[in-house]
């Protein structure tokens, strides 16, 4: 199973990017996550140019059609998620590549509802399928762990890895019940 990690910070020593390239490092046998490096290179979006798909546009739909799920984790401002993270979902309303995606919500501080709660309303109405067991907040804001220090903390590697599982189990079920569509759909056609 493939996950693309999402963070909504462009900052080089983000919180929500240090939750993310943990998670690469504990994902399971069976589950690859990817951290997506590219939210900085999108340009503004602008219907305008749409149509045309810039560059990292196109990379970034590519690298979410070929996810089985996805893992956000976005930082809040101003009662809000970034404008990075909206920038880069904004780009993909118009297209299909939100439609029925398993996503996990991490959220790297307990203050950070509001933005929590603007990524839900926006990424649910791109009609993704939020894995609500599997959005989760740990609170790293303020504690001082590094990469390796979220790695090692049993208690945080452990709800990590619950999400990850989570995520595999919302997978694995879309892809029998898409399997038992396809079989009815062939029994009505014969």
């Amino acid at each position: 199973m493939k996950v693309l990690a999402i963070s909504g910070s462009l900052r080089k020593a983000s919180l929500n990017t240090t939750l993310l390239r943990a998670v690469t490092r504990i994902a399971p046998p069976g589950i690859e996550v990817a951290l997506y490096r590219g939210l900085g290179d999108l340009p503004l979006f602008n219907p305008d140019i749409e149509a045309t798909e810039p560059a990292p546009v196109g990379a970034l739909r590519e690298q979410i059609l070929a996810s089985d799920a996805l893992l956000i984790a976005s930082p809040e401002y101003a009662h809000g998620v970034t404008g990075a993270i909206k920038n880069a979902l904004d780009w993909m309303v118009g297209n299909e590549t939100f439609v029925n995606k398993p996503v996990a919500l991490l959220n790297a501080s307990p203050r950070a509802t509001h933005a929590q709660s603007a990524l839900r309303e926006t990424v649910s109405t791109m009609s993704a399928r939020i894995i609500d067991e599997a959005c989760i907040t740990v609170p790293i804001l303020g504690s001082g762990l590094s990469e390796d220090d979220i790695v090692q903390h049993p208690d945080i590697k452990s709800a990590l890895l619950a999400v990850l599982l989570l995520l595999k189990t919302a997978v694995q079920s879309a892809a029998l019940e898409r399997e038992k569509e396809t079989r009815v759909s062939g029994l009505s056609n014969q």
